[in-house]
């Protein structure tokens, strides 16, 4: 009877790069693509920090950074406006990197 043992047999005749480039696929696989964002997508979310500013309620600041979105939530305590970055209470988020704010 033959016994297969899967990945466990071929991995003694790889390479150690073609094993790093197997692991580097499989990271790429797990990116997301940064949204597109429309010209109506980014006043909603300009208004939306400017409400979460004037109120001083709690927000979720959504940003995408290398293929990941990351959820930030906090109030808006912040906004600078030269420098293109709002700060919550976790710190400072670029404003290019906002992708949604609920």
């Amino acid at each position: 009877m033959l016994r297969d043992r899967g990945n466990i047999k071929w991995t003694a005749m790889m390479l150690p790069e073609h094993l790093e480039a197997l692991r580097q696929w499989h990271e790429e696989d797990n990116q997301i693509p940064r949204p597109e964002l429309s010209e109506w997508d980014l006043m909603e979310i300009q208004e939306e920090i400017d409400l979460g500013y004037k109120r001083k309620c709690l927000v979720e600041v959504q940003t995408w950074r290398a293929g990941d979105i990351r959820k930030h939530t906090g109030v808006i305590v912040d906004v600078d406006v030269t420098g293109k970055r709002i700060r919550v209470d976790e710190g400072w988020l670029d404003v290019c990197e906002v992708v949604g704010v609920g």
